[in-house]
């Protein structure tokens, strides 16, 4: 399985702290996340791309650019070159090119948070230029003047999963919680995540890293159902308690021990 497909909390890190850098990667997180774009004022752009070259991290390392629309887009790509990174997350994603021409450089990220992003996600996840999927939830509410709550974004955050299956990527990565002092929160958010089709979350403290992890493994309960259901070794329909218990069941039951034993890893 590729790193892009097993990814389920990466966390986020200024660009321009990099004294933060360190401490990101020993946060139990699967891949470091250092931000160019709206976590560092304007002012500070230029000398935060000059922090990238000492990035040297035992996790992989992705970089969010600023997006193709804003000023810093092209010297951000520039920065890029040489560097030993593990993916590029490109925010403000609407077109096929966009990604196409950073996919030379390293795997893309597609991280959704307009209106015509997504509208045109289907797109997006069938063109061969994008790797994965990532919902800006925050950014997204902004644009359509909804709030940020999770009945508001459904019907956006399953058009993400629906999108994601049809263009073959691994379940996308969903926004992140806003909360840092409070890690239930975030795992709530992230089992709700997963209950849509998500397969990971992106994460803005290290408090959040195990809480990520927890919510996206399956509970004892799931695990004990499906134990029950594969124990029954049985083909057809059949029932076993008070379920009836069929193909797509036992496919269920299947990956939710997958996921289990692997520690939370996506199985796509």
């Amino acid at each position: 399985m590729s790193l892009l497909a097993s990814l389920i909390a990466p966390l986020f890190v200024p660009a321009d702290r990099p004294e933060r850098f360190a401490k990101a990667a020993t946060s139990g997180a699967d891949a470091v996340i250092i931000d160019l774009e709206d976590a560092v004022p304007a002012a500070d752009k230029a000398s935060a791309r000059d922090q990238l070259r000492d990035a040297a991290l035992d996790v992989p390392v992705i970089v969010r650019i600023n997006g193709a629309a804003t000023p810093w887009h092209q010297d951000d790509v520039a920065a890029l070159d040489g560097l030993d990174i593990a993916a590029i997350i490109l925010p403000k994603a609407e077109r096929e090119q966009e990604g196409a021409s950073l996919a030379a450089i390293a795997p893309v990220i597609a991280l959704v948070e307009t209106a015509r992003g997504l509208a045109n996600v289907r797109a997006l996840a069938q063109s061969g230029a994008f790797a994965r999927l990532a919902f800006g939830s925050i950014d997204f509410a902004a644009d359509i003047g909804c709030d940020h709550l999770p009945e508001a974004l459904l019907a956006a955050r399953s058009e993400l999963v629906l999108a994601s299956r049809l263009g073959a990527l691994p379940p996308p990565l969903d926004g992140v919680t806003t909360d840092i002092s409070n890690p239930a929160a975030t795992r709530d958010d992230a089992r709700a995540a997963r209950s849509l089709g998500f397969g990971g979350k992106l994460l803005i403290h290290p408090r959040q890293v195990a809480a990520v992890f927890e919510g996206f493994l399956p509970t004892p309960e799931e695990v004990e159902w499906a134990r029950q259901v594969l124990a029954a070794d049985e083909e057809g329909a059949v029932k076993i308690g008070e379920q009836m218990v069929d193909a797509p069941v036992r496919i269920r039951a299947r990956a939710l021990l997958s996921r289990s034993e692997a520690g939370g890893a996506v199985i796509a």
